[in-house]
């Protein structure tokens, strides 16, 4: 259903894209990024998946796999606001439900106004991550451990009062999708979406099985760098970082979604085709369109620059003017997406008929600044 053609016939400037990917090998030859996969869509068709740099840290790594398999982060978030709309769409959950209607020990701490829409658009009040989610993490909680946290937590501010990015927001998502369908957020995802996308190497936490077997689905796995001054690259964190198995089995909401290039690529034509991907729907047109508007602009106790140029959609980071991180400084207006912390960036434009999957294995974060200007190098070259 996606075919893969030369980079004219996607109306790219053939020298423009050379350019770009050159760019990208560049610093994965140089060490700058351990490894890279880029691919571009546009309309059904696909510039297919470039390769770049080496399958783990190790010195004498074998080059990245052609079935690598990405620990995306939190491009995870949008994938499990799609699953709440599925929610919406079917009369089970409306966006201005108190989530403590889902989760009754969450409305404590000044928390009975919080809603669902709250926690799809940032606007909740919730911080983004606990204060012991290393101590968490370190003693491989499950993820109830973490709902039960963002439900003892306090709010920064009263909801919908400001925009603050919260990624516990979306572990009290999951555990609404849990009470509601009675299956945990994974097997939702992966009954609703990937299956019917035809998504086989796509998982919210990996399965038991991609560790069995003489060559495990997790040798797939491509190893993430640590920043040498964050507390997950001690020696300490390797049983719970972003590459432990712990981490990688827990299936976070808020950041736990582990896929390859190609089937990320199958998700943004679902984007770009209004919900359907290829004879498969899997949401409304209605429901994309909600997700992909500015929500905060009916949110009048929101500040009026937040309004302006922060908005989100619901799950949906739009594209922020004047702001380089991450997106860069070329997407058009109607462009929205979402990054990862684990320096992962999708992109889709509407205009341009185009979306970009670029998965790294360098956490960037705050400002994305391969990502941005890898992104500014191949929107240049759509013509």
């Amino acid at each position: 259903m996606l075919e893969q053609d030369s980079p004219r016939a996607l109306g790219l400037n053939p020298e423009r894209w050379a350019a770009a990917l050159t760019l990208i090998e560049t610093w994965c030859q140089s060490g700058q990024l351990p490894a890279a996969a880029v691919c571009l869509v546009r309309g059904n068709r696909t510039t297919g998946v470039q390769l770049f740099g080496r399958q783990t840290l190790a010195p004498d790594s074998p080059p990245l796999r052609d079935d690598a398999i990405f620990l995306v982060a939190s491009i995870t978030k949008p994938i499990v606001a799609c699953a709440v709309l599925l929610l919406v769409e079917r009369g089970l959950v409306a966006l201005d439900d108190r989530v403590e209607e889902y989760v009754p020990a969450f409305g404590r701490e000044g928390k009975h106004a919080v809603t669902v829409r709250n926690l799809l658009t940032h606007t909740s009040g919730l911080p983004d991550m606990l204060p012991n989610n290393f101590e968490l993490r370190a003693a491989q909680a499950p993820l109830s451990k973490f709902v039960a946290g963002a439900c003892a937590a306090s709010l920064d501010f009263p909801p919908g009062r400001g925009v603050q990015y919260q990624s516990m927001g979306f572990a009290l998502l999951g555990e609404i999708i849990r009470q509601v369908t009675g299956q945990p957020c994974a097997g939702f995802l992966e009954q609703e979406i990937f299956q019917p996308l035809g998504l086989r190497d796509t998982a919210l936490g990996a399965p038991a099985a991609w560790f069995q077997g003489a060559q495990p689905k997790s040798d797939r796995i491509a190893e993430i760098s640590m920043p040498p001054d964050s507390e997950m690259w001690s020696q300490a964190a390797r049983s719970w970082n972003w590459n432990s198995e712990y981490w990688r089995r827990l299936g976070a909401p808020w950041g736990g979604l582990l896929t390859t290039p190609a089937e990320l690529a199958r998700l943004a034509v679902m984007q770009l085709r209004e919900g359907e991907f290829g004879t498969t729907r899997i949401l409304s047109r209605a429901s994309v369109q909600a997700a992909t508007r500015n929500q905060l602009e009916a949110m009048p106790a929101i500040p009026g620059d937040d309004r302006r140029t922060r908005p989100w959609g619901l799950g949906w980071r739009l594209n922020w003017a004047a702001h380089s991180a991450n997106f860069g400084d070329l997407l058009g207006p109607r462009s929205y997406g979402h990054w990862g912390a684990t320096g992962t960036l999708l992109w889709i434009d509407p205009d341009l008929d185009a979306a970009l999957i670029l998965l790294t294995t360098r956490p960037q974060e705050p400002r994305g600044s391969y990502l941005a200007r890898a992104s500014n190098a191949i929107v240049a070259a759509i013509e």
